[in-house]
């Protein structure tokens, strides 16, 4: 095994490792994304492509992957220079630009498996969605938590995010009810997060969601084992199944 990699073996046999090496990943957001990125290259995914027109600001640096010297900077180029100095051996494609209908089908979409990390503030996230379903590519959506990290995986041509029940008027709040409703399928303890929702409801025609960096740490790790086991043929679960990792009992 690779030297770089040396430390993940037993974890990864020596011939997964080979498999992700190449294993070509696309990152839609650079929030969220920030921290993703950074796990699957330290754990071996050298093939990435990210995209995001955002400049970090100060209220970003709670959680994302940048520092007080970045504020001002494009989020995506100060991510690629992060990446290139852990390995600069790497394959790091980025395009500074925010996706939208226009440029969505310029992107290269030679890849296995793409994340959605967008914001929801329009339908793009949608579009990207529906995009990748055409090119027969799974979609990861991450969502933080704050104490916890929540994702959910769509499969080419099945149900999407656009089928969950429309009870609120913003989407983000729609994710919440989803989100409740799953994990309490499962048995699993959610006032915490619905009494969170309240609170949100209130401002949620104004402000994005709160986020912590304790759920987008979380996050980095259920996501970049949901994209190990995608590139090694290993069996995920698909929405409108999930996955939840809290440090809330």
């Amino acid at each position: 095994m690779d030297l770089r990699y040396i430390r993940n073996s037993i974890y990864i046999k020596e011939e997964e490792q080979q498999q992700i090496k190449d294993f070509p990943v696309l990152i839609g957001g650079c929030g969220i994304g920030s921290y993703i990125a950074e796990c699957l290259l330290r754990m071996g995914f050298e093939n990435l492509t990210i995209v995001d027109g955002d400049i970090i600001e100060l209220t970003n640096l709670n959680r994302q992957n940048y520092t007080n010297k970045d504020i001002g900077a494009k989020k995506v180029l100060t991510l690629q220079d992060r990446l290139y100095a852990i390995n600069p051996e790497a394959k790091i494609t980025v395009f500074p630009e925010f996706i939208s209908k226009d440029n969505l089908y310029d992107i290269d979409m030679n890849h296995k498996v793409a994340i959605n990390a967008l914001d929801f503030s329009s339908d793009i996230p949608f579009v990207f969605d529906q995009y990748m379903a055409q090119k027969n590519i799974p979609v990861v959506h991450p969502y933080n938590l704050g104490w916890a990290g929540f994702l959910t995986i769509l499969p080419p041509g099945g149900l999407n995010l656009q089928s969950l029940e429309k009870t609120y008027q913003t989407f983000e709040l729609n994710v919440g009810k989803f989100i409740v409703d799953s994990l309490q399928t499962k048995g699993i303890e959610t006032r915490w997060f619905e009494e969170f929702l309240v609170e949100y409801g209130k401002i949620a025609l104004t402000s994005p969601p709160p986020q912590l960096s304790v759920g987008l740490y979380l996050l980095s790790g259920m996501v970049s084992h949901i994209v190990f086991n995608l590139a090694t043929a290993k069996p995920v679960n698909f929405f409108p199944d999930s996955y939840y990792l809290s440090m809330i009992s």
